[in-house]
This record gives structure tokens, sequence and C-alpha cells, in this order.
């Protein structure tokens, strides 16, 4: 959503779902609009001493972490249901909007999917610490879904600094709320994209979320190839002659080998390009790029959604490679452009 801000030229981009205007920062050369800040009481850490509060993961109460499938759930006393409703519609609420919380006595906003991240998904290394510099990332991210204009994120990276995980939990919360999609992973080769990202991030991560947050799944529990949110095959037998028409999502996570035309054909709802300055000839990321743009979703605005990419281990080359694959991409060029020779700015 674009809004404009007092003492500044250029339209912002704002990020609350639920439309309030807060305070404006600038990222990577754009102008965001964080949430209004809510009543100090509700923030969490509201009260401590300015050197205890900080980001605390909250673990899920006892009675209700034993509870593995939505199966489950359904066959708990109406009691045990109505107890722990509040708290789930809670985290719904959470990942939905995001969460503020004091930092060193400042109120501090994350997203929804950082929220998501920190709170509920689980890595090789546990649950994640809150770190400053992947709320920036957090926070343009939302800025590049939230606009039209923008077709994905371009991050480049030093080592270990997190961004294939944020990635992978991204991937992974979007699919377990959208329906009818289609999420695509490659790497700088297939096997990095199965077993780096999609076996030992993606499914890991599923494996690990809370059974609320799990949608119906067909396959295997450590799947190699998709994991698939539809209703699980079923035999056509004399008493069930006819389709059930289920709540599964039908949205698909699955990884690509590294070919120019890997999904060539497909409608993608969202694409992760990893490592995308070191893909070796003949593949080529520019000729990869001019197929795969074409093939994103766009009937709705909040459906078209490019890849995210980092190229911050590649070599010169490399670096070279994709520098020319986003010349011409540059976020509102073109709209400058027009802007300069009307005379306008």
């Amino acid at each position: 959503m674009l809004v404009k801000v007092d003492n500044y030229d250029e339209q912002a981009i704002g990020i609350c779902p639920k439309g309030t205007q807060g305070e404006t920062v600038e990222l990577g050369g754009i102008l965001i609009v964080l949430p209004a800040q809510p009543p100090q009481k509700e923030i969490a850490g509201y009260g401590s001493p300015d050197h205890l509060q900080l980001w605390q993961r909250i673990s899920m109460p006892q009675e209700l972490s034993r509870i593995k499938s939505m199966d489950e759930w359904g066959e708990m006393p109406r009691e045990f249901r109505q107890k722990f409703s509040p708290y789930i519609e809670e985290e719904f609420r959470r990942r939905r909007n995001g969460f503020w919380f004091y930092n060193d006595g400042k109120p501090t906003y994350i997203t929804g999917r950082h929220y998501m991240m920190l709170q509920w998904t689980r890595m090789d290394i546990g649950y994640p610490n809150f770190l400053s510099f992947q709320r920036d990332i957090f926070l343009h991210l939302a800025a590049c879904e939230a606009d039209a204009r923008c077709i994905g994120q371009l991050y480049t990276k030093c080592r270990r600094s997190g961004y294939t995980n944020i990635c992978s939990a991204v991937l992974l919360d979007e699919a377990t709320q959208v329906k009818d999609k289609l999420l695509g992973i490659q790497s700088k080769t297939g096997k990095d994209a199965q077993e780096n990202i999609f076996m030992k991030k993606v499914v890991y991560m599923f494996r690990h979320y809370p059974f609320f947050f799990k949608p119906i799944q067909d396959g295997t529990t450590n799947p190699r190839m998709e994991l698939a949110f539809r209703e699980p095959s079923k035999r056509i037998t004399k008493k069930n002659k006819t389709a059930q028409t289920g709540e599964a999502l039908n949205t698909i996570v699955n990884w690509k080998n590294t070919t120019n035309n890997a999904y060539d054909g497909e409608k993608l709802h969202i694409l992760y390009l990893d490592e995308a300055g070191k893909w070796e000839r003949p593949t080529d990321i520019r000729d990869a790029w001019r197929i795969q743009r074409t093939l994103f979703d766009r009937r709705a605005k909040s459906n078209w959604k490019g890849p995210g990419r980092k190229h911050g281990e590649s070599n010169g080359q490399g670096r070279k490679r994709v520098q020319r694959t986003v010349e011409g991409f540059e976020p509102y060029r073109e709209e400058r452009e027009r802007k300069d020779k009307d005379g306008s700015v």
C-alpha cells in the first residue's frame, strides 16, 4: 500500500496489515511506514527494567504441546479446547499482524513472518535469536510484498547471515497459508536445492511446526521431492465412488534442477533463487530470469511475488552476471525517469 508521508517527496510503503501508520524508516532506498505503536501496556516487556527487555520466545503450554495433530485436537474434551482456543487465536493474530516488544527500553515492531521464524520455526541450531539486521530484512521484505510495483527482493550478503534460513522460513510460512499455489526453489546445483534447502531446512522446519499451523499433508513425513498440502489419495471402491472436497490447501513447495527452463510452463507464487551468482554454465541466471519473470501469478497484487535471491558468496564473474541481470529492474526506475522527463521532480 502506497501512502503519502509528511516531509518526503517520494511515496512510502505501508506494511501494516490493518492499515495503521506509525514511524517511517528508510531501508534499501525505499520509505517504509511501520504500524502505529500500541499502548505501552500492550507491548511485551512493559514494566521490566530496560536491561532485561529483550526478545523472549515463550514455549507452548505443556498440556497443549502434547497435541500433535488437528485430529487429536478435535478429540479433546470441549473444556480443553475452550481453554486453549484463545491462545491459538492469538498466535494466528500475531502471525498476521506482527508483534511488538520492548528491546532495551525501545518499542520494537517485528513483522508476522519474523515472529513466525523466531517463535515457531525450529532450525538445526534450535530456535533463532532476535538480530536487528534480520529485522531490517523482514521489514524490507514486507515492503516488497506490499508494493505492487515490486517483483521481489535481491539481497547481497556475507557468510552466515542467516538469509537462507530466512527465505526457507518465509517459503514455509506462505505455503501453509495460501491455496492452489506453487512455491519453488533453485540453487547453484540441484543437490544443493534438494538437500541443503528443501530437506534440511523447509521440511525440517515444517516437521517442528505446532499442530495448529500444519495444513493437511499428502505423502511422507520426510519428503524428498515436494511438500504437498493436499488431500491424501484414496482408493475408489464401491462404497467410495466420488471424490470428497476437503479443506486441503492444494499448495506445493518443490525444488528443481539448475537449468534455465526448470519452471517453464508453471505458474509460480514465489521462487527462491539461492546462490544465483554461482550458477555454472551452460546455465545462466540471465537466461533463466528471462523465463522466470513471466511465470508469476499476476491476477491479484498480493500474489505477484518474485524471487528472493542472494549472491553475496559468489565470485567476481558471478557478481557481474547477477548485476547485469537486474539492470533495468531498479526499483521504480521507470517511474523516476518519467518524472524527470516530465519535469515533475
